[in-house]
């Protein structure tokens, strides 16, 4: 934490206050940032008119800081770029802490600039006034009390390596949000438009005219010699292999790196949904498993093919019954691939982190198992893993060819087939996540997925699409549950003005369906399961599209709803599809399909 005394003087010079911000901003900018999202307040003026004076920024006004929240984070984890966030002080900043919280766990670049009361103000009862030093504790990466803004040269270089610095922060392993706290004087009204420059620093610039202010490199994601030996030798050793890929963010080099060295070591290659792997120009060759989660909910196959060695890279899968059946047979070896440090184990088995850029350290370890004269390997544990999961989707697709009522199951199928290449599926967590985990199978055909898998919340769901969205990387769908959408109808009207658009497909099973899955479900009203877990709401979503300027479509039945997504959707305007869902019969439904995908798997 930094934190810096207050000025002896009260007074703020209004020109120095626009250089300072000028040259901060100017230089977030050359950094590479693009998008600042803004909701109202007087404190934050200073922020905001310099912001604005920056060409390069694209200044989004967003009413509410909550959704704010999260439309950033949806934007900056599909730009791969830090967004940043400005609002005034008091409670304001505190409606950003669940976005600042998925941000964080997730690794998601924000910078969050909160306007503040000057030190002489604060605890005197000054009106939309709180603590907010440290005001995210340990979820932000950096946290700065900035200075109140003064004038000269010094004070506009400080303010350009601050804004370097915060950037580098924000980007670099892990990634993570910023909170820069800005202390402002009245008055606020901005004034004039600077027009900072480099000229103007007063100072010779030693070459430095052009570009960030402060440039800094990237951290190095290549393996040790030591390392990747030690690794080359337990792959030898480890003919019953699994690498288990969690949500990694889309990278088409690193998808096929990790597909290559799956292949080389003869390891099946489980893909999380939110790991890119399950989808994409790779799957033809490489040992992808689709539905291993169903497989593994019989214990006799879970038993039977078990690894020895377990290579993990991304974050924790969503699979319960994967890290179940890991921790009932423990892995001889689990190697933890953890570029940034985070250590994402909850079952506590890693017997080595790697500290590397997945990417790189598959290229390298593929590239020595190659130069050791080993050919790819052809093992019955690869092959025993792939016939299984074949003879899964078989089953699967045969028993949801002809269906016609509206179950979750198929209705994801459908989703994703109905997708482009270019599309974007954005997932709530619940339920569809774990729709998409069982039911999703694999194909060549790319597909870039995101959902809040840090914390793993359904908060800012509608929000974070909308970002998604708004980066303009192509047409985007989010697939969500009814309680998630509840959770953020305020998250539809940002969709509104987006030259993409968006499509929500709304699976309504009227509750939280998922509790209906968990053991809790069978006490009854001896624990209010209706009441307090359930959660019926009794809504009529339609009231939804006039309320939102959307286009409202309820689909009666499972061809109604291929039909609705094949038609094209991608323009401006929010497009909202209901799918009720019959909760009883949805719960049967996947419990049938997932006894028969694992019935027929452990077939042989």
């Amino acid at each position: 934490m930094a934190t810096h005394p207050p000025d002896d003087g009260f007074e703020a010079r209004p020109d120095e206050v626009r250089d300072f911000l000028a040259a901060f901003f100017e230089e977030l900018a050359l950094s590479g940032v693009r998008e600042v999202c803004i909701s109202p307040g007087s404190r934050s003026t200073p922020l905001v008119v310099a912001a604005q004076g920056i060409s390069e920024l694209r200044c989004r006004p967003i009413l509410d800081e909550r959704s704010a929240g999260f439309f950033a984070l949806g934007l900056a984890r599909q730009s791969g770029r830090p967004v940043v966030l400005i609002c005034t002080s008091g409670t304001a900043a505190a409606n950003y802490w669940p976005a600042v919280v998925e941000a964080h766990t997730a690794r998601v670049p924000l910078l969050l600039l909160t306007a503040d009361r000057p030190p002489e103000l604060r605890d005197w009862g000054a009106g939309q006034t709180i603590d907010q030093l440290g005001l995210y504790g340990s979820y932000v990466r950096r946290f700065v009390e900035v200075p109140v803004p003064v004038g000269g040269a010094r004070a506009r270089g400080y303010a350009r390596t601050l804004a370097c610095r915060a950037v580098a922060e924000a980007r670099g392993r892990p990634a993570g949000p910023v909170h820069l706290n800005w202390p402002l004087r009245e008055p606020l009204d901005g004034g004039a438009q600077p027009t900072p420059a480099r000229e103007t620093e007063g100072r010779p610039l030693r070459g430095r005219s052009r570009g960030a202010w402060t440039t800094v490199s990237p951290p190095s994601g290549e393996p040790s010699a030591a390392e990747r030996a030690a690794l080359l030798e337990i792959a030898r050793q480890g003919e019953r292999g699994l690498v288990i890929c969690g949500p990694l963010p889309p990278d088409a080099e690193t998808s096929a790196a990790i597909a290559d060295l799956a292949r080389l070591l003869g390891w099946p290659l489980w893909a999380d949904p939110l790991s890119q792997l399950r989808r994409g120009p790779h799957v033809p060759t490489a040992p992808v498993l689709a539905h291993g989660d169903l497989l593994l909910r019989d214990a006799e196959f879970a038993e039977a093919w078990a690894p020895d060695v377990v290579l993990r890279i991304g974050d924790a899968p969503v699979s319960k019954a994967l890290r179940l059946a890991l921790e009932a047979r423990p892995p001889e070896h689990w190697i933890l691939v953890d570029p940034d440090r985070v250590w994402h184990d909850p079952s506590h088995l890693a017997s080595r982190v790697v500290v590397a850029d997945p990417g790189c350290l598959c290229r390298a370890l593929a590239e020595d198992w190659r130069e050791a004269g080993l050919s790819e390997r052809q093992g019955d544990y690869r092959a025993g893993w792939l016939a299984a999961d074949a003879r899964a989707a078989d089953a699967l697709e045969n028993a949801l060819a002809g269906e016609t009522e509206l179950y979750e199951p198929g209705a994801v199928r459908d989703v994703v087939r109905a997708l482009a290449p270019d599309a974007t599926l954005y997932v709530s967590n619940s339920m569809p996540i774990r729709d998409l985990d069982a039911f999703m199978p694999r194909g060549a055909r790319p597909l870039r997925l995101h959902g809040h898998r840090g914390a793993s919340g359904i908060d800012g769901l509608v929000s974070g699409a909308a970002g998604a969205a708004a980066a303009d990387c192509g047409p985007v769908l989010l697939l969500t549950g009814d309680l998630a959408l509840l959770h953020d109808v305020g998250g539809l009207r940002l969709a509104q003005s987006l030259p993409q658009g968006l499509t929500i497909v709304v699976l309504n099973n009227d509750g939280g369906g998922i509790f209906s899955f968990l053991p809790v479900a069978e006490r009854g009203e001896a624990v209010g399961f209706e009441t307090f877990f359930r959660t019926p709401h009794g809504l009529d979503l339609a009231h939804l599209g006039p309320l939102h300027d959307a286009e409202f479509t309820r689909v009666r039945d499972a061809d109604e709803l291929r039909e609705r997504l094949a038609r094209p959707w991608t323009g401006p305007g929010l497009r909202l599809i209901e799918v009720p869902v019959d909760r009883d019969g949805n719960v049967k439904h996947f419990r049938e399909l997932a006894a028969l995908a694992a019935s027929a798997g452990g077939a042989a």
